[in-house]
């Protein structure tokens, strides 16, 4: 990437931070933001207010763990790298605090397919990774676990994280996991909630992925296809 497209991330980043909380989806300095950059990844700073950050303030990281610039990196930096690191499939990984995913992340609860929407994450469920002490190789290692063919999980007794190709996407992916999750606790009000069977499931995910590409939702022939008018 060249200096203005580094810049141009930088300024995303904290653009970002500033929507985080002004959404209510974090509060205060809990969140963390990373993006992939040609030399490895930019992560946001440690303890830093984001009304107060400026984009030479996000750290430029690399995969072995050091850092430029005078200030340090988010205390969660592991799970950053990491992620990154195993996932090429991902270029954006979004931390939160969010209120909601984090009620169930307290009680290591899993979000089940009792909505067909859990499926835009690659899979049946929204894991919850076990519980490790915060900014740990220990919490990464669950994290990635948690992650596996997946794009969001929970944190027991922590937050959620959320992944894209991009920062825009990673960012509605954190918004969708607390709406869910919000959804999942008025739910159980009335009772645990019946689930998609997995069959339906694959069925669902296939179609996702086939409006992902930008394809007419049209699965096996169930549906008409949306054509373009003569």
């Amino acid at each position: 990437m060249t200096e203005t497209a580094d810049t141009a991330l930088r300024r995303e980043i904290v653009e970002t931070c500033r929507r985080m909380n002004a959404s209510g989806l974090n509060q205060g300095t809990a969140g963390n933001i990373s993006v992939r950059n040609a030399a490895g990844f930019l992560v946001t700073p440690s303890s830093l207010p984001y009304d107060a950050m400026q984009p030479e303030d996000v750290v430029q990281m690399y995969f072995d763990g050091s850092y430029d610039g005078a200030r340090r990196p988010s205390s969660e930096w592991r799970f950053h790298r990491d992620i990154l690191a195993a996932r090429d499939d991902v270029n954006s990984v979004f931390h939160c605090h969010s209120v909601y995913a984090t009620s169930l992340a307290v009680h290591h609860k899993t979000i089940p397919s009792f909505h067909y929407m859990t499926g835009i994450f690659g899979g049946t469920t929204i894991r919850c990774a076990r519980y490790a002490t915060y900014g740990t190789q220990a919490l990464s290692d669950a994290a990635l676990e948690a992650l596996e063919d997946r794009t969001a999980c929970l944190l027991g007794q922590h937050g959620q994280i959320a992944l894209g190709k991009t920062l825009a996407q990673a960012f509605s992916n954190a918004i969708e996991v607390e709406t869910l999750s919000r959804l999942y606790i008025q739910a159980l009000v009335l009772g645990e909630p019946p689930v998609l069977p997995d069959d339906e499931m694959e069925r669902v995910i296939r179609q996702m992925k086939n409006m992902s590409y930008g394809l007419a939702p049209d699965l096996d022939g169930v549906n008409d296809t949306a054509r373009k008018r003569a």
